[in-house]
């Protein structure tokens, strides 16, 4: 019987971002793209969100090869914490390399990873798996889709694209080859989604340019550009205005930083000479002279943008006058802190510009029409939206049928589903283990839903410790119980409720003892069931209470 080719996406369906897709056919995987995510309002202190990997770690003697369409967070970010478990080569265009060894070096992980760089039109074989990279646009450089073959056919994986007829660097998407693919014959592919539910086409990225040239024109004051760190393309663009008009270009945020130095190392970024210099050299330099592009479109509390409008960045300082220009679109859920920022800098007398004042900002995902041209041209005879939330994907099953698809060769998957393929059929068969595994500060997966319910339960209603020292030789009371309170009331305009509470700690202590009861946690479970309830009477709330005995 012949083999089936499986693929599971393991993120990045009903979700935006955390993308990884497992190929695998026979005792050979390869991995598409290790991203992560990030938290939402309600995981409290998690820094970022990776997918469940055990079904790799279970299968890691049988993973071929890493491979990265780009290099955005959401599609390497989760590179470090999975190659502590699994250790495969990585194939990745020379833009996505550069940043990934960045993330290894951080990690302290370079000297274990095999990392390779490819080049679009090359072909990686890994077991019984072709790979080849072409060419596409997106708002990072070196974007690339994967051509992936077995024995059974040819998958297309388009991973993040848009089609820009006048990019600022690289060339136009390689829809010559896309073409080719679909007249020998395309088994499926894998499209992105993410702007499926908007109309016509993304506006290229050069049109950002002809923006930046009319709001540096003939300004006379300070300007400070913030964009995302990774799109080269438009940093490229800003640098090219400021030296056309004089200005001198300094870059603040760790990110920027390192995106600035990857790309002119690798010569994606071409600065003219003596154009970009040292922020602490911007203060000698007048108004009309200064550009400083900075990380923080999205409001980060940490991020350069922030700390100078909040006044807590080392060297810059808003002045009056200052043209802010907001070169990015609010990520869903970041509105608010962007919000706040915005209020902030109005407050301190700048300027702010954002992209409802002009074409500040160009998406780097594909619109409609833009994915019935990829369509036309692949003509997959299965197909599976990828990228996107349920509406998303939904809608992007809905245009495929528009385009001439059998409803019955398209596949809506989710997260952990084992999709099956073979040369006439194409169905969900299966699961494997999934979910989100929650990063906080070096520990990796150790905080799950229990520990986010605590953490949940104190931020809204506090805590109340009760402690108590009991005898160990005949369990009397020896001293307290003494209450103490974070979060939940303040002690001093609540002494009468805190003298209550100690109350019926004694109350509940010497009942304890009348009924002979030595045991610790019937103990603690009568304090906690008791305080509990008196609390939520007398204050309809419901704090976490920690009973602690101290034996002396």
């Amino acid at each position: 019987m012949a083999e089936k080719l499986k693929i599971i996406s393991l993120g990045g369906l009903n979700e935006i971002g955390k993308n990884l897709t497992v190929y695998e056919y026979g005792q050979d995987i390869i991995v598409v793209d290790v991203g992560m995510g990030f938290p939402d309002d309600d995981m409290y202190g998690v820094d970022v969100v990776i997918p469940d990997v055990s079904y790799l770690i279970k299968n890691k003697d049988r993973i071929r090869g890493i491979f990265l369409t780009h290099g955005h967070e959401d599609h390497i970010g989760a590179l470090p914490y999975v190659l502590r478990s699994i250790n495969a080569p990585i194939y990745a265009t020379r833009m996505t390399a550069g940043l990934v060894e960045l993330k290894l070096e951080e990690h302290k992980l370079r000297d274990k990873v095999k990392l390779n760089t490819c080049e679009a039109g090359e072909v990686i074989r890994c077991g019984k798996f072709s790979v080849e990279f072409i060419h596409i646009n997106h708002s990072i450089a070196d974007a690339v889709a994967f051509a992936i073959t077995c024995p059974l056919g040819t998958v297309v994986h388009t991973g993040d694209f848009k089609i820009d007829p006048t990019p600022v660097s690289g060339g136009m998407i390689d829809l010559a080859r896309l073409g080719e693919l679909g007249n020998k014959g395309v088994l499926a592919m894998l499209c992105d989604s993410t702007n499926v539910e908007r109309p016509g086409y993304t506006k290229s990225e050069r049109s950002v340019g002809d923006s930046f040239d009319a709001l540096f024109k003939g300004c006379e004051d300070r300007i400070i550009v913030t964009t995302f760190a990774s799109n080269v393309d438009r940093i490229q663009q800003i640098i090219n205005v400021a030296a056309r008009y004089g200005r001198k270009v300094a870059v603040s945020g760790r990110s920027m930083e390192n995106a600035l130095r990857v790309s002119t190392q690798l010569g994606y970024m071409h600065i003219p000479e003596g154009v970009v210099v040292p922020l602490e050299q911007i203060k000698s330099l007048p108004k009309k002279e200064v550009c400083i592009i900075t990380t923080g479109s999205q409001g980060e509390s940490t991020s350069a943008l922030t700390r100078i409008a909040f006044s807590t960045h080392r060297q810059i300082d808003i002045q009056p006058g200052d043209r802010i220009i907001l070169s990015a679109s609010a990520i869903p859920g970041n509105e608010n802190s962007i919000g706040a920022v915005i209020n902030e800098l109005y407050r301190k007398g700048a300027e702010v510009v954002n992209e409802r004042s002009g074409a500040l900002h160009v998406s780097g995902h594909a619109c409609q029409e833009e994915l019935k041209i990829i369509h036309a041209l692949v003509r997959p005879k299965f197909f599976i939206p990828v990228h996107g939330e349920q509406r998303h994907l939904r809608v992007h099953s809905k245009l495929a049928q528009e385009m001439g698809m059998d409803p019955r060769n398209i596949v809506v998957s989710d997260v952990g589903k084992v999709i099956e393929l073979s040369a006439k059929s194409c169905r969900i068969n299966g699961t494997v283990p999934s979910g989100n595994v929650l990063v906080d500060g070096y520990g990796v997966g150790d905080v799950g839903s229990v520990v986010l319910r605590d953490r949940k339960h104190l931020a809204e209603d506090g805590m109340i410790v009760v402690v108590v020292s009991m005898s160990g030789e005949d369990g009397c009371v020896v001293s307290g119980p003494d209450i103490i309170t974070r979060g939940f009331v303040y002690v001093k305009e609540s002494e009468q409720l805190m003298d209550e509470l100690r109350n019926i700690a004694c109350q509940i202590l010497a009942d304890c003892e009348c009924r002979h009861i030595t045991d610790w946690a019937t103990i603690k479970s009568s304090l906690k069931g008791e305080l509990s309830s008196f609390l939520y009477k007398k204050t309809k709330r419901n704090p976490m209470i920690l009973p602690v005995i101290m034996e002396v």
